[in-house]
């Protein structure tokens, strides 16, 4: 049962409405003075009501402040603003302040009961995502835990930890798959914004104009399908992180938006003609070379220079040689969970086959390749049968031969990505991840190369 405080001088309207709210099924208390209601909030260490009726003319202290001070106390408490039409600018004070609605004086009880109905139904939704979050951040702390054992690794995460105390946005750089998404999960959940969401957006899957909306959100009617007003993620994120992954596929319409938001720390819904405070932290990552993104002109650079105050390169898997035996272990012992098979280890030979193996799909590649493992294993250990690996492609998968003619370089490409498609049963994301670009480019190239998949 949800229990709501009302807050206003004249008694009749007190006794109306809390016999109202109680016939309505909610708990309910009532105070005349706004020193009151605030000594209540005050009182203990968790939030002592649902919601909020607060008049916004009080004999003893103006509405506004004590909606400024119940927020301070209980910023997820929503409060509407009870006013007459005379004060209706005080009702637009206090919802630029926090208000989260206000009712003009009289006003019937359909209207009441259905905005308390409403509100109450979002901060269940609101508690139930955080909880949600919070779930899943334990179970994401297990799952994917960074595993390593490389000095090479030892001095990232270590920087890493570092630089999460301070809110400087950062830039994660490295070739796919070597772990950005998680580097980026240890910046928020080391960082004073832990408590706050860690939302994550892919720029790399989305159109332009889809990214736009998903970033700023949208008001109704602003363009055709927009029948109802949509939060974007800057104000899903807002107090806590925003991790950009893919950076530098974004455009340079979106890039000069993101650009204010840096700067400024304010935004515009599209659609709409007012802009919004928001207090993120950006966390970008990218596999291309981003100071010739710039110098080509691909990149802005004062963007750039935002986004990069500081810089973390997290090294290949070839690079990191004492981390793949680790790596492949809890690999094991979270599929093997996973799963439910009796995997209990690797045999030697497996191991050697895959530390002498190069990985250019770096952590990822490994971790699919036991999963490919433990389903096909029958015994209770992985043999090299059961690995993907084989001895010419420990350098890299093999660019086709051009010794017997000359031909252009963009053949030389269309053969090579025709090749990788192969190797990989035309598995998209993993010969993306092997030729060092993003899904988005390696299907622009696939059409542009008319490049098809066997028996399709």
């Amino acid at each position: 049962m949800s229990t709501v405080f009302i807050c206003d001088d004249e008694e009749d309207l007190l006794r109306y409405l809390g016999k109202l709210l109680v016939a309505s099924g909610y708990q309910v208390e009532t105070f005349s003075r706004g020193i009151d209601l605030l000594e209540r909030l005050n009182a203990g260490d968790t939030p002592p009501c649902d919601a909020i009726l607060q008049d916004v003319r009080m004999p003893d202290m103006d509405g506004l402040q004590t909606l400024a001070l119940a927020r301070t106390r209980w910023p997820q408490v929503p409060v509407v603003i009870m006013t007459a039409h005379a004060a209706i600018d005080d009702a637009v004070q206090a919802m630029k302040q926090g208000a989260y609605d206000y009712l003009t004086k009289p006003f019937p009880k359909e209207k009441i009961l259905g905005l308390l109905s409403h509100l109450l139904d979002h901060r269940r939704l609101e508690t139930e995502n955080q909880l949600l979050r919070q779930e899943l951040h334990r179970s994401q702390v297990g799952r994917n835990e960074i595993v390593f054992r490389s000095a090479a690794f030892r001095s990232v995460y270590d920087l890493t930890l570092q630089v999460a105390e301070s809110d400087a946005n950062i830039l994660i750089t490295g070739e796919s798959g070597t772990g950005k998404e998680l580097i980026a999960a240890a910046l928020h959940y080391n960082s004073p914004r832990r408590a706050a969401p860690f939302v994550t957006l892919n720029c790399a899957t989305l159109t332009d104009n889809l990214l736009e909306s998903q970033l700023f959100g949208h008001i109704r009617g602003a363009f055709t399908g927009a029948i109802v007003n949509q939060k974007g993620l800057l104000e899903e994120a807002d107090g806590g992180t925003l991790f950009l992954d893919e950076i530098g596929d974004v455009s340079p319409a979106v890039q000069a938006k993101l650009l204010r938001v840096t700067q400024e720390k304010e935004f515009m819904p599209i659609g709409s003609t007012r802009s919004r405070k928001v207090d993120v932290r950006f966390v970008a990552a990218t596999n291309k070379e981003m100071l010739q993104e710039v110098k080509e002109g691909r990149f802005r650079e004062d963007l750039y220079y935002r986004l990069n105050v500081i810089n973390l390169t997290l090294p290949p898997l070839r690079e990191r040689k004492d981390d793949i035996e680790p790596l492949a272990k809890h690999f094991l012992d979270m599929q093997t969970q996973r799963m439910k098979r009796p995997v209990r280890g690797f045999a030697r030979a497996a191991l050697e086959l895959l530390l002498s193996y190069d990985w250019p799909g770096n952590v990822r590649e490994l971790e699919n390749v036991i999963e490919r493992a433990v389903i096909l294993c029958r015994g209770d250990e992985i043999t090299p049968s059961l690995l993907p690996l084989r001895p010419q492609r420990a350098a890299n998968v093999p660019v086709p031969d051009t010794s017997a003619a000359l031909i252009p370089l963009d053949e030389i490409e269309r053969r090579h990505i025709g090749v990788v498609l192969k190797a990989t049963a035309f598995h998209k994301s993993r010969s993306a991840d092997i030729l060092g670009i993003s899904r988005k480019t390696l299907n622009r190239k696939i059409v542009e190369y008319g490049i098809q998949e066997e028996g399709g």
